[in-house]
């Protein structure tokens, strides 16, 4: 099923469309503010291990990310964050980031894996937003990648949906994605390090 969703305005309607076939296991392409990317509710383990299967990994190697609506519900996550990191966070969020960030014991339970630590990203796009806020818990995150050599990530969702109409459940079309993924910054250590610089402004560190 291809869906479009305003990015500006997402009506409730639509959205409820989305987190309905969330709520039943399904797995879904949506934008971001940086590219296009594949989820589900992080609460679905057989969801979670078919994004692995058509990513063509290990569900143990996995590296997803959440994506969550705001700052309130880091503690269900991850462990105590330090002060100087969530000002820096909070600076960050929404935008074109992915914090990493010691997780508790709740992420591997729910990812059935042994990960130590969690991504975590509050995109500046409505449409993941409003989907993970009226879900009621986060989403996974993890970028549509292109086969062509030339090019890192397809940005038309109609193309996308082209791809993977036969193995997602649903592609939001909310108009043409970006090419450059989120900057990725490691805060499991004492000082916070960038290990991938993409759209986000490193800047925001100092």
């Amino acid at each position: 099923m291809l869906i479009k969703i305003h990015p500006d305005n997402p009506s409730e309607r639509q959205i409820n469309v989305v987190v309905d076939v969330l709520r039943k296991g399904g797995v879904i392409i949506y934008p971001s503010d940086t590219v296009y990317a594949m989820g589900c509710d992080i609460t679905k383990p057989k969801a979670i291990e078919r994004i692995a299967q058509i990513k063509g990994i290990k569900k143990e190697k996995a590296n997803f990310s959440f994506v969550v609506s705001d700052l309130s519900h880091l503690a269900d996550y991850c462990k105590p964050i330090p002060n100087n990191i969530f000002k820096i966070m909070k600076r960050a969020f929404p935008g074109p980031f992915t914090f990493i960030l010691n997780a508790n014991s709740n992420v591997p339970n729910l990812l059935q894996n042994n990960k130590k630590t969690v991504g975590i990203r509050v995109p500046d796009n409505k449409i993941p937003i409003e989907i993970v806020r009226m879900l009621g818990n986060p989403i996974i995150t993890t970028s549509i990648h292109d086969e062509d050599e030339l090019i890192e990530y397809t940005t038309d969702p109609e193309l996308i949906f082209e791809k993977y109409e036969k193995l997602v459940d649903l592609v939001i079309d909310g108009g043409f994605g970006g090419n450059v993924a989120s900057t990725i910054i490691d805060c499991t250590n004492e000082e916070p390090t960038v290990t991938r610089l993409g759209k986000g402004d490193p800047d925001i560190l100092i």
